[in-house]
């Protein structure tokens, strides 16, 4: 009895789960390595498509250093007070905010889009660039292309592998006339 159990099993694994799990790869459903779909939960829910979507927010307004340096920054708690000082106070999720910001404490975010130690990704440089999908789609558009359609999440996620072939791909596509040597990301 137990030989037949392992027999099915095994037959399962080999002939549905692992054609299976190929049409997954192949796909792009799964990225070995990789964390398309990761969304970590975060020590205060944000919706981006409350805040970017139904109010308009400019991703600018709350990621102020994107276009001046690498990063794009987690927004200080100075800017989310700029209007939660008066805006759902009420809210256990505001409240929770409202202390960490006046104690001058911090809100312990998690990050979300990741990648390895060994590359560098400069956001000012891809806002900036004047190539492509920047030049006549806009600030969001610019940002899309890597993050999504951000205004439409209610909770963000990584959207694209951000693996190296996805990122040479995209510098390879004449519209964007990127810079493709070894350097460009690893430094």
């Amino acid at each position: 009895m137990a030989k037949k159990i392992v027999g099915l099993v095994a037959f399962l694994a080999l002939f549905v789960g692992l054609p299976y799990f190929t049409y997954l790869i192949v796909n792009n459903k799964i990225v070995i390595g990789y964390n398309i779909g990761y969304q970590p939960d975060q020590p205060i829910p944000f919706s981006h498509e409350m805040h970017a979507g139904n109010l308009k927010m400019d991703c600018r307004y709350c990621h102020t250093a994107a276009e001046q340096t690498r990063h794009s920054s987690v927004p200080s708690l100075n800017v989310c007070m700029n209007c939660h000082n008066v805006v759902k106070t009420d809210s256990p999720h505001i409240q929770k905010l409202s202390e960490a910001f006046y104690s001058g404490g911090s809100v312990q975010w998690e990050k979300v889009h990741l990648l390895p130690d060994h590359v560098k990704f400069n956001h000012a440089a891809h806002l900036l660039s004047g190539k492509g999908v920047f030049k006549n789609g806009g600030e969001r558009q610019a940002c899309y292309k890597c993050h999504g359609v951000i205004e439409e999440m209610p909770v963000v996620y990584q959207h694209s592998s951000l693996s190296m072939g996805w990122c040479v791909n995209c510098h390879r596509d004449p519209e964007y006339d990127a810079p493709t040597n070894c350097s460009t990301c690893h430094y």
